[in-house]
C-alpha cells in the first residue's frame, strides 16, 4: 500500500526592527534620521495536509473486460502480460476479474494477481478497472487452526479450521477472494459455499480437474474441522462459511493473510 507521508509545516515568524538613540550631557546636533522601512514579512502558506490512509480499508480493482494487459512498471508501453478470465476464474461468463490493490500512482495501480507463483503482482492501467473499497478482511492462523474475519479492526467471526495435512500445506502469504462458488448439490465435499483465492498449492499443480486452486469453503466432515485435514484448502463448517457468506457478503477481492 503506498506509504504515509508525515508533513512538517514551517510557519515563519514576523521579524520587528527598531532605532535606540542615548545620549548624556549637552546634544549635539543630529542629523535627521531617515526613516526606517520596516520590512513585511509574509507567512509561508501551509500545505495542505494530505489525507492519512484508512488502515482497515482495503482497495479492489475489478476488469472491464475479460482480459487485462499487465505491465512489469507503471508507464512501461509494452504489457509484461496478459491475465484472461479464463485462466483466473472458474466461471468467466458469470464472475468478473477481480483483484487486491496494493498500491496506486496517477494512472495506474499495482495489484496482485491470481496466477502462479504465489504473491505475483503486477500495474494495470487505472482507466482499465473499476475501484472499489472494502473493510473486510480475512486472517487465517494455521498453527491455531482458527479462522478470524474483520470489519475494520473488530473481529467479527472467530472459528476453527481444518488446513493442509503436512504433504500437501496450506501456503502462507497475502491472498484475496477471486471468485464465490456455491456447488450444485448440498452435502457434497465442499459444504455450502466455496471461495475461490488467488494462491495456489505449492505441491499440486492441479487437482480434481482444477488448477490446485486454494479456497475456503464448507465440508461435509465437520468432525474433521480443526484438525489438517485437507489437501491445502481452508475447511469451516458450513454454518460459519454460510455466515461469511449470507450474513456478511464479503465482496470478491476482500484480503486474506494465511500465517503460516
Amino acid at each position: 500500500m503506498q506509504p504515509v507521508r508525515t508533513l512538517r509545516v514551517v510557519v515563519a515568524g514576523a521579524l520587528t526592527v527598531g532605532i535606540v538613540g542615548g545620549c548624556s550631557g549637552t546634544p549635539e546636533p543630529q542629523p535627521t534620521p531617515t526613516p526606517t522601512v520596516e520590512p513585511t514579512v509574509t507567512a509561508s502558506p501551509e500545505p495542505e495536509p494530505e489525507p492519512t490512509p484508512d488502515p482497515w480499508i482495503s482497495m479492489i480493482a475489478t476488469a472491464g473486460s475479460d482480459s487485462i494487459e499487465v505491465f512489469a512498471a507503471p508507464g512501461d508501453t509494452e504489457p509484461h502480460r496478459t491475465v484472461t478470465a479464463a485462466e483466473a476464474v472458474s466461471l468467466p461468463e458469470r464472475i468478473p476479474m477481480t483483484f487486491l490493490v496494493d498500491e496506486q500512482r496517477e494512472g495506474w495501480v499495482e495489484v496482485y494477481l491470481p496466477v502462479r507463483p504465489n504473491g505475483s503482482s503486477g500495474w494495470v492501467r487505472a482507466e482499465d478497472v473499476t475501484l472499489a473499497t472494502t473493510d473486510f478482511r480475512v486472517e487465517v492462523r494455521l498453527d491455531e487452526h482458527r479462522l478470524l474475519l474483520y470489519r475494520a479492526d473488530e473481529v467479527v467471526l472467530d472459528v476453527p479450521v481444518g488446513v493442509g495435512r503436512e504433504e500437501v500445506p496450506t501456503p502462507g502469504g497475502i491472498y484475496y477472494i477471486k471468485e464465490l462458488l456455491q456447488p450444485p448439490e448440498p452435502g457434497g465435499v465442499y459444504g455450502a459455499y466455496a471461495y475461490g483465492l488467488s494462491g495456489f498449492s505449492p505441491v499440486l499443480e492441479s487437482f480434481a480437474g482444477g488448477q490446485g486452486v486454494i479456497g475456503i469453503h464448507g465440508t461435509n466432515e465437520p468432525e474433521l474441522v480443526g484438525t489438517d485435514v485437507s489437501h491445502g484448502c481452508i475447511r469451516l463448517v458450513d454454518a460459519d462459511i454460510t455466515r461469511m457468506v449470507e450474513e456478511f457478503g464479503l465482496p470478491l477481492g476482500t484480503p486474506v493473510e494465511i500465517l503460516a
